[in-house]
């Protein structure tokens, strides 16, 4: 995706745990929970609300939410519209959306304030719309004038905390695996998903859960230039995931400030299977890493009456880090689920927040000649709002095998070698949480915080025999 996470990192291809033995499970948190706000006195107005998160209506336009400047009423689901957008000059056209079944009313109980045209110091939250195809978050400046197309504004950036005040939300929503936008990189990559009202796409689609996607990838590598035929390295395997977006906010108390918590990440279930074979060589000396597939979409999710547009993004690829001299066949299954994003306290600040579970079936593999090999099946992946990244990272679990002659093992028990011969799962995680995450309200950074990088490696099978 272009624009989901400690990027995450998404999944599918998150922490390999593996054990030696097989073990059913291992766990892999970094900050796994939220950084709890300091405590604050309720607000002494009493307004604050528990709003609903959930996937923004489908059939037709989502209302817009307004937020009136110096009204003392809360945040309002609207009938305008946001009928055109000019980036670079901020300025937008808002106009009233026709009437076209009970998504484009205001909510019952809304005051008549609700669809009068925009005023300077108004505040409104769309949905996608022409000029804005990543959603709109704004403050109107000033009212330019009337036209045939609505009413003609000058508008400013502004935050969540304008809309959604001092109000609490806390939710996750699953991502529609028919929104997902797939740009195959290189041939031999095939995308499936499974919808919830039971529609399926791709040659995967039929065996996938209801609302699973699934991204297969089988690609050629780089071959030692002395290997013969036989030996051609390649990598193949697929990652299967059920994505939802978790969003939390909480503005109790602000007085006016920022909220005193929030959260932005990604969350699901996943599985993945992948093999490297043959012997592979970075050619250049180095890793050299091959992205096969960019995703990306950009879910709305309702929160109270506010429509938020959560960007989520994933580049897959391959990285391999051999020396050409071994030979492997190793394949793995794993399945788990995983958390990724930011987390923001008021006094604390924001942190990265990150957590895994797998469960893997046993190993098998194959190392034969002296060398080194190492191979990745990664993903570079990010989470924001409103077309602004808030968090990206690069993560990626990998197979590393290591041998003096020929050896083979699996997680069963079963070996035979000579010589020495080891080998591991493990994973490379880095990555940013950005400026942009200020949009919650929240004070600006300073700098991107690092997630540091972070690298954790297990043994799945080794020993040493006599010649």
């Amino acid at each position: 995706m272009r624009t989901l996470a400690r990027s995450l990192l998404l999944p599918g291809l998150t922490a390999l745990a593996l054990t030696a033995t097989g073990c059913a499970s291992t766990s892999h948190t970094g900050a796994a929970e939220p950084a709890a706000p300091a405590p604050l006195t309720p607000s002494a107005a009493g307004t604050s609300q528990q709003l609903d998160v959930a996937a923004a209506p489908q059939g037709g336009p989502t209302p817009a939410a307004v937020a009136r400047g110096g009204a003392q009423g809360k945040t309002e689901k609207s009938a305008l519209k946001v009928a055109s957008y000019d980036a670079a000059s901020g300025r937008a056209v808002i106009a009233k959306a026709p009437a076209k079944g009970p998504s484009a009313a205001p909510s019952k109980g809304a005051s008549p304030e609700a669809d009068k045209p925009v005023a300077a110091g108004d505040v409104i939250a769309s949905a996608p719309a022409p000029g804005a195809p990543n959603g709109l978050l704004a403050k109107v400046t000033e009212v330019v004038g009337t036209t045939d197309r609505g009413t003609e504004v000058k508008t400013a950036s502004t935050t969540l905390a304008a809309v959604l005040d001092d109000d609490k939300a806390d939710g996750k929503v699953p991502v529609d695996p028919s929104t997902v936008v797939v740009e195959p990189l290189m041939k031999g990559v095939t995308f499936s998903w499974a919808k919830g009202d039971g529609l399926k796409f791709g040659p995967e689609g039929g065996k996938l859960p209801l609302g699973n996607l699934r991204l297969d990838v089988n690609a050629a590598v780089d071959t030692a230039p002395d290997a013969p035929a036989s030996a051609g390295a390649s990598v193949s395997g697929f990652v299967q995931l059920a994505p939802q977006v978790e969003f939390q906010y909480d503005g109790t108390g602000r007085g006016g400030s920022g909220p005193r918590g929030a959260f932005l990440g990604m969350s699901g279930d996943w599985s993945s299977q992948w093999k490297l074979q043959g012997r592979a060589a970075a050619s250049t000396g180095a890793p050299k890493r091959i992205p096969f597939a960019k995703l990306h979409t950009s879910p709305v999710i309702q929160v109270g009456p506010v429509p938020v547009v959560v960007n989520l993004g994933l580049t897959c690829y391959i990285q391999v880090e051999a020396d050409g001299k071994v030979t492997v066949d190793v394949q793995q299954d794993v399945k788990g689920d995983f958390k990724v994003g930011g987390s923001y306290a008021l006094g604390k600040g924001w942190t990265p927040v990150s957590s895994s579970n797998v469960q893997s079936t046993p190993v098998r593999a194959t190392v034969t000649a002296a060398g080194q090999v190492k191979g990745a099946l990664g993903a570079e992946a990010s989470v924001g709002l409103y077309g602004a990244v808030g968090v990206t990272g690069d993560f990626a679990p990998y197979l590393r095998g290591e041998a003096d002659v020929k050896a083979s093992a699996s997680t069963d028990g079963k070996a035979s070698a000579s010589g020495a011969w080891a080998l591991y799962g493990g994973f490379d995680l880095s990555g940013h949480l950005q400026l942009q995450l200020s949009l919650f309200g929240t004070p600006l950074f300073e700098r991107r915080i690092p997630l540091g990088t972070l690298n954790r490696e297990w043994a799945l099978a080794s020993g040493s025999t006599g010649r």
